[in-house]
């Protein structure tokens, strides 16, 4: 599956030419963009493959960290563009987007993939319930601002509206920090592999290629968002989608691409502690770290303050997202039907927000 995978995936750059070609022709917004998601998407496997390598040098923990981290620098390259060019509810749509990818689809991919070539696959119990407090936590913060945000009733955000979410980001930047410090040093134990994966005979990249390979990719992945932003609003309005659709599905997706694709390959490889390790502390890094980053940063490249005052669907779909996840992957042993679950429920909110008037 993987010799399938990747000839297929890295095909697709491709694709950067041809969204070059696009945009310097001002062709139509939809070809653009979707030009420049897919050419996104190699991108992204390549700055997975290049963690995923220098993970052999760092061990499980840290690999799964490095793999989550730079899995979502697209999907923070992507939120700075945005945030530059004033776009916050789309910027806002594809980070609670991102968690969903993250905790439905990318977490049930890798219990259906591993599922159907394991039948039933056992990891560490205990680190779901961590990442699941950490996600109920990081949801619950981000309904603070937005709940604040609807009391007042003010289409315009007020001084104590700004001021609350700049000490909120810093709480949750010190929370994350904490949640390192805890899984990275304090109770490693948490978050040790019960299992023994499958045995690979691969020659694994040496450092210096896989920290190059990370740094190329990563430029790409800057200058390919920049292409892929420009073009999303008037592609949504050109197919009749709402910025909310758009940045929920097609920029999520886009972004989350590398993560989403690692975790899926360690469920095939029967690694599901680092497959969910991923998924989860994917989800964890973007709620605790990457919010309140942007929240930040719009200070010094947007247009005013961004806040994180997120709508009702999103907010509901973020809890009813972590509750299911947490309830489903609780027990510490992951099958297909599992991974149908998942997969089922993030195509029932995608739906659901496909039908969100314009």
């Amino acid at each position: 599956m993987k010799k399938l995978l990747k000839p297929g995936i890295h095909w697709l750059l491709v694709f950067i030419p041809i969204a070059l070609s696009l945009k310097f022709g001002h062709a139509s917004a939809p070809l653009i963009f979707f030009s420049a998601a897919l050419s996104i998407i190699p991108i992204a496997r390549m700055i997975s493959t290049s963690t995923e390598n220098l993970a052999t040098y760092t061990g499980d923990a840290i690999g799964g960290l490095l793999n989550a981290t730079f899995g979502n620098f697209p999907e923070l390259i992507i939120a700075i563009v945005a945030l530059r060019a004033g776009l916050y509810d789309m910027v806002l749509a594809s980070l609670a987007g991102a968690i969903l990818g993250n905790l439905l689809l990318a977490m049930g991919l890798s219990f259906l993939v591993g599922g159907i070539r394991f039948h039933n696959q056992d990891y560490n119990p205990a680190s779901i319930r961590v990442y699941s407090s950490m996600m109920m936590i990081a949801v619950l913060s981000l309904t603070v601002p937005s709940a604040f945000h609807r009391f007042l009733g003010s289409e315009t955000a007020t001084s104590e509206e700004n001021a609350l979410n700049i000490w909120l980001s810093v709480v949750l930047l010190i929370a994350y920090t904490l949640y390192l410090v805890f899984m990275l040093n304090t109770h490693k134990d948490f978050f040790k592999s019960h299992e023994i994966a499958e045995e690979e005979h691969e020659d694994h990249w040496s450092l210096q290629r896989a920290v190059m390979s990370l740094v190329i990719a990563s430029v790409l992945a800057a200058f390919m968002s920049e292409i892929l932003v420009g073009a999303a609003e008037e592609t949504g309005e050109v197919l009749g989608m709402s910025s909310l659709f758009i940045g929920v599905i097609f920029l999520a997706i886009v972004g989350g691409a590398a993560e989403s694709i690692s975790a899926v390959l360690m469920g095939y490889k029967n690694k599901m502690d680092l497959s969910i390790g991923i998924a989860l502390g994917s989800s964890i890094q973007i709620a605790l770290f990457i919010a309140p980053t942007l929240v930040l940063l719009s200070l010094f490249v947007g247009p005013h303050q961004m806040n994180l005052s997120f709508s009702r669907a999103l907010i509901g779909t973020l809890f009813l997202a972590v509750i299911l996840a947490a309830m489903i992957s609780g027990d510490g042993r992951s099958n297909w039907y599992k991974g149908v679950q998942l997969v089922l429920v993030y195509l029932i909110i995608a739906l659901m927000f496909y039908f969100v008037p314009a």
